[in-house]
């Protein structure tokens, strides 16, 4: 009999620096992680214990989030800055020491302060516990493909310029496949990224979408694509000739190279179906065959066109979970507390800005206001006065919330309040799109937790008659989920882990304007369902 293999454990070092960087004929510094952009994949296998040292040399405040890990018990290491922790000071470390329990697949990790995460991330592979297979063919090789997005201008800057103008800041000036904008863009010819393929073999994919305000098509010229997993979690195959992602998903596909041996590109660009402007610029990478003369120039996919909301529907639609014996889907049956938060845009009269007002957002006419220390903290010590347990289960004021476009300001407050859950009581949450000011696609990601997306819908949520149409068997199971441009999804989860975990939109420019809140999970019965204690170095305020 064989002995079970000792969980290992997994060091990385994590130095914060400045790095010269050029694309697009222009070189500026940029905060990198080692030097890196994107940063260094961290490779786990589940069950193991990662421990990342991080070390701040660069001149901002820095706190890195491992998204999509649970950090069961342990939102010490989950990384908001502001949240779960003070962020790391210049000059300054900080130990993320974390286990990975009953995950496996494709997650990443970025900053998770300003709009530092446009260069700090990376992947995070976690692969089957030693001798499981995957519940797909196995691969002959496989490669992660990180997208993101480059400003010719330091980001920070462009954030800053457009929070002083009250107007979103001026968008990327390119998309980057593992940094690279590829061949389309000037000076890029060496800035793409290949990958060498044998005719016959079969790879896998590990696709993230790091952009920070884009949700993004990705397609290969010539070539199917199935997708067997999405945000770490094995999802029923099916086969596309794109996907789509929003920024913090991700998604996992097998690509058989049975084409006519050549060089084909592989290409993302934006998804939009408001009325917003985008970087609708392509971003490829080159799927080459292997000893084709890199001189022959590749065939570029028919990438769905930037506003096919029909598409993404029906895309979205075929996501499900494998629920099988192995990998069940834990639907909660019953639910204990129903939660109905509205997201929504809008302006505030603001005196210094150009138009004499700044755009905002808000969840339940909430717009979040970070606190000064961590919310973690003042928890866990029981420090007065930082939040309030107050946040609405449903909006105040309930109006047509997609109907005609609604310019009207519903005086959203501003707050830093949050909702108080029982330990392992069930959850559902319906989010619910409005079109104050304009309706728009909103990714939001809740830390913490996986949760189940039972079900979505255009128009207004209808609790009499949606939720007979929910899937409660197979239903995907995510990290981050898109809300319809003026229309709802409705999500559920067992709140089994005890801590302040953070529920925000992913689109950068949408949580600096507010639209986020977080939970309270209290802890249950002893120490086996309560929080651990802090590490010793957690950063000071």
């Amino acid at each position: 009999m064989s002995l079970p293999a000792e969980a290992a454990i997994k060091n990385y070092r994590f130095d914060v620096v400045l790095k010269n960087v050029s694309r697009l004929c222009h070189a500026k510094p940029i905060v990198t992680v080692n030097g890196r952009f994107p940063g260094p994949t961290i490779y786990a296998r589940e069950g193991d214990r990662v421990i990342i040292n991080v070390t701040n040399h660069a001149q901002y405040n820095m706190s890195i989030h491992w998204h999509g890990l649970k950090q069961f018990r342990n939102g010490w290491a989950d990384g908001p800055a502001y949240i779960t922790q003070c962020p790391i000071q210049s000059g300054r470390s900080y130990t993320y020491d974390f286990n990975v329990t009953g995950q496996r697949g494709t997650l990443w990790w970025h900053a998770h302060i300003l709009w530092l995460r446009a260069t700090i991330h990376g992947a995070i592979v976690i692969m089957p516990k030693e001798g499981v297979p995957y519940p797909f063919p196995q691969p002959h090789a496989e490669t992660e493909l990180v997208l993101g997005e480059w400003w010719h201008a330091d980001v920070e800057e462009v954030e800053r310029q457009g929070n002083m103008l009250g107007l979103p800041p001026n968008m990327s000036d390119a998309h980057t496949i593992n940094g690279k904008p590829g061949p389309l863009f000037p000076c890029s010819e060496k800035h793409t990224f290949a990958m060498e393929v044998e005719w016959g073999k079969t790879y896998l994919l590990r696709i993230v979408n790091a952009a920070l305000n884009d949700e993004l098509f990705f397609a290969i010229a010539g070539h199917s694509m199935t997708v067997v997993e999405i945000d770490a979690v094995y999802c029923k195959p099916f086969t596309t000739n794109a996907i789509v992602i929003a920024p913090g998903q991700t998604t996992n596909v097998l690509v058989k190279a049975d084409r006519n041996p050549g060089r084909y590109f592989m290409a993302a660009r934006p998804f939009m179906d408001a009325p917003i402007a985008v970087d609708n610029r392509t971003a490829t990478a080159i799927l080459q065959y292997k000893g084709i003369p890199t001189t022959i120039v590749p065939i570029l996919p028919q990438l769905p066109a930037p506003n096919d909301t029909e598409f993404v529907n029906d895309f979205v639609g075929k996501l499900r979970s494998l629920n099988s014996p192995q990998f069940p889907a834990n639907v909660p049956l019953d639910v204990d507390r129903h939660l109905f938060y509205t997201a929504s845009l809008g302006v505030d009269p603001c005196p210094t800005c150009l138009n004499g007002t700044r755009l905002t957002a808000s969840l339940n006419n909430i717009t979040f206001v970070m606190p000064k220390i961590g919310l973690l903290q003042a928890h866990y010590f029981n420090i007065k006065g930082v939040f309030r347990l107050d946040f609405p289960d449903k909006p105040a004021t309930t109006f047509n919330y997609t109907g005609a476009p609604l310019t009207a300001n519903l005086g959203t407050s501003l707050g830093t309040r949050l909702s108080r859950i029982p330990y392992n009581s069930t959850v559902e949450l319906v989010l619910q799109d409005t079109n104050l000011l304009a309706a728009e696609s909103h990714p939001f990601h809740l830390h913490g937790y996986n949760f189940f997306v039972v079900g979505r819908g255009i128009g207004n949520f209808d609790p009499k008659k949606h939720p007979a149409k929910y899937n409660l068997v197979d239903p995907p199971e995510r990290n981050t989920v898109g809300v319809p441009t003026g229309g709802w999804t409705a999500i559920r989860f067992r709140a089994d882990n005890p801590g302040v975990w953070f529920m925000h939109c992913h689109l950068e420019l949408h949580t600096t304007w507010g639209l986020k809140m977080a939970f309270v999970v209290e802890n249950g019965n002893g120490p086996e369902q309560s929080i651990l204690p802090p590490q010793k170095d957690l950063p000071p305020c």
